[in-house]
């Protein structure tokens, strides 16, 4: 037993390394870059200064005065609304098919495993530009209600909230479905036979019995489809246009055109504090004390 004591440093030296080298000084440096100065077109300098921090409330305008600019404050609400609609979305869409899925015979289990995973064999930017192809003012939809005569002209799907929202779903489903599928397939089902012998109606046994017994699932799935989304970039610089921005395309855009690198830092910090704020919240609520 001592030596094991004195073998788990070196045993988890790998894992420390990893997490020093691809996680924590990129961390770091983004949040150090948050304080230096501007050097247009790109890069930081100094000296160190608070400026990033300001123009996410403030912008100067020609006599150098601060004045209040809510826009990246709309960026950031817009991002968590969107984020929030995908949650409750995939948890709607999600929770019904992971209950089928772990009410099948085990043998079919798998083949619809395989059919939840399918999206992932293909690259994300592949599947988000073939939503262009279905949206599209010439696209399979609007084709289809011309055809049926339902529209006698395009409907605009691109470029809207509604593609975001949509692209979004589409990503993170599957992010959804595995985790609560995972704790149905592991519940005792017994539970929700007694539930059933005690004459409790489906929606009783499903309210009282299989969704608090699946909360950690939930919480899960939560949490894996909120965080990507509310960072994503593709799906709003796709099917958004470019014009449907989000936190993502807000930091693609300060590192990038912008050539604002410590406002880009600043912004990165802003959306890893609105995570953090989001996990807090679920703490206090006992949630996260559910998925261990």
């Amino acid at each position: 037993m001592h030596g094991v004591r004195n073998a788990a440093p070196w045993l988890l030296s790998p894992f420390l390394m990893i997490m020093g080298v691809f996680f924590a000084a990129p961390l770091l440096l983004v949040v150090g870059y948050s304080f230096m100065t501007a050097h247009y077109p790109g890069g930081v300098e100094f000296p160190l200064t608070l400026d990033a921090y300001v123009k996410i409330f403030y912008d100067t305008d020609f006599d150098g005065n601060k004045v209040f600019d809510p826009s990246f404050l709309l960026i950031c609400w817009k991002s968590l609304k969107l984020a929030g609609l995908c949650t409750i979305l995939c948890l709607r869409a999600g929770f019904p098919m992971a209950y089928f899925m772990a009410t099948r015979p085990p043998q079919q289990r798998n083949l619809w495993m395989m059919l939840v995973t399918i999206p992932f064999w293909t690259n994300l930017l592949i599947r988000t530009y073939s939503w262009i192809l279905i949206l599209r003012d010439e696209g399979l939809v609007n084709n289809i209600l011309m055809s049926t005569g339902i529209t006698s002209s395009p409907i605009t799907l691109m470029c809207s909230d509604f593609a975001v929202g949509l692209g979004l779903l589409y990503s993170y489903l599957p992010f959804m479905v595995l985790p609560i599928y995972a704790n149905l397939e592991r519940m005792d089902w017994r539970l929700v036979e007694a539930a059933s012998d005690l004459y409790a109606t489906r929606w009783q046994t499903l309210r009282k019995v299989t969704i608090p017994l699946t909360m950690p699932g939930i919480l899960a799935g939560s949490i894996l489809v909120f965080i990507p989304s509310i960072g994503s970039f593709l799906a709003p610089q796709l099917l958004g246009c470019g014009q449907q921005m989000m936190l993502g395309n807000k930091i693609e855009n300060l590192f990038g055109q912008g050539g604002d690198w410590p406002f880009g830092s600043a912004a990165s910090v802003a959306l890893m504090i609105i995570v953090m704020i989001g996990l807090m919240i679920m703490s206090r609520r006992g949630g996260i004390k559910e998925l261990v």
